[in-house]
């Protein structure tokens, strides 16, 4: 195999500005087909980067045999069918996060792609970050000792995007499965993955579709039918089978600071945050903080790096099918929990 082959389903804001990109600094990859459900945009897309087909269904991409593998880049409730009919036409899949609407689609997902031996990855993007390496690495090598606890989260003070992510029924949420989703599974990962045992969640919708003065709004590019029926901030409480724990808090609108991402471990050798890039542990007796010295790297690149060179080697990647099966059952049971108003045992 010379180059691989990509097929970008979907050709919105992630597939025109990180995946694609991405995509074209790999000199071993090359992109040859996009669809989107507004075929005019597929073919704009495909001309910009002479792309040589442009199609208007997944069906219609997948069944091309040209394609090697695709990158899923719909709307969430779309994830699912485009993943199963990739994965069952024999082409390897990176998903976009989160992995799906609910659990049953993502453990559907997951199922197809081991009955078809392809390569399935999760695009957990921040995995891929330098920092995050760093951490990871430091966590792994037993510096921190155990990690017990951890805190992570993303708050926005006015940040609610326009378009798809507000309407319930394309998204299947609002900050949680949007913005947690990389908080949570970032800092679940610096933990060392435990077996998630239950949650314990509320969700707000008080904010809303704000009209502050003097603040942009991220817009998808379709934002000519707005809906906006999903949360706007959510705080909780996930307990792990090792006896960690995690507390969260996310939103899109909230009367507080802007944080961006953040996620800070706690061993009983040392600690770990994210945002800023500190370890907090001890040199000769006395506290020390540390920032690790790094180079600034292409988080995309580094996922699709990674998302190439599993198809080559047939590994598993780093953020697996199992492990986004896993952060969807933490996601939903933030929502079951919200709803129930009490302590959601997962399975």
């Amino acid at each position: 195999m010379n180059k691989i082959r990509i097929g970008i389903i979907g050709a919105g804001n992630i597939a025109q500005n990180s995946h694609i990109p991405a995509y074209l600094k790999q000199s071993d990859a090359e992109i040859v087909a996009v669809c989107d459900l507004k075929l005019d945009r597929a073919k704009e897309v495909a001309a910009k980067h002479n792309i040589q087909y442009a199609v208007g269904s997944i069906e219609e991409l997948v069944a091309i045999d040209e394609v090697d593998a695709v990158s899923v880049c719909t709307w969430n409730n779309a994830h699912a069918s485009a993943a199963i009919a990739a994965a069952n036409a024999g082409k390897h899949v990176l998903c976009e996060k989160p992995m799906a609407m609910n659990v049953e689609e993502a453990e559907a997902m997951k199922e197809a792609a081991e009955k078809n031996n392809i390569v399935f990855m999760m695009g957990f993007t921040n995995r891929f970050r330098a920092d995050s390496q760093v951490i990871k690495e430091i966590a792994d090598s037993g510096k921190l000792g155990e990690i017990y606890y951890a805190k992570a989260g993303w708050l926005r003070r006015r940040g609610t995007p326009l378009g798809w992510f507000t309407d319930l029924s394309k998204s299947g949420g609002g900050p949680v499965i949007d913005i947690g989703v990389h908080a949570i599974d970032l800092t679940w990962y610096f933990m060392g993955k435990p077996r998630p045992v239950s949650v314990t969640a509320c969700t707000y919708d008080k904010i809303g579709d704000y009209k502050t003065k003097g603040v942009s709004r991220w817009e998808a590019l379709d934002t000519d039918n707005l809906v906006f029926n999903t949360e706007d901030s959510a705080s909780g409480f996930i307990k792990f089978e090792n006896g960690a724990s995690m507390s969260f808090d996310v939103s899109w609108a909230i009367n507080g600071k802007d944080t961006g991402i953040f996620s800070d471990i706690f061993g009983t050798k040392a600690g770990a945050s994210l945002n800023p890039f500190t370890i907090y542990g001890e040199e000769q007796g006395y506290l020390m903080d540390s920032s690790p010295v790094i180079e600034p790297q292409d988080t995309f690149a580094n996922e699709i790096r990674h998302f190439l060179d599993c198809i080559k080697t047939g590994e598993e990647p780093m953020a697996s099918a199992n492990d986004g099966v896993i952060i969807q059952k933490i996601l939903n049971g933030i929502y079951d929990s919200a709803k129930e108003g009490k302590e959601i045992i997962l399975d």
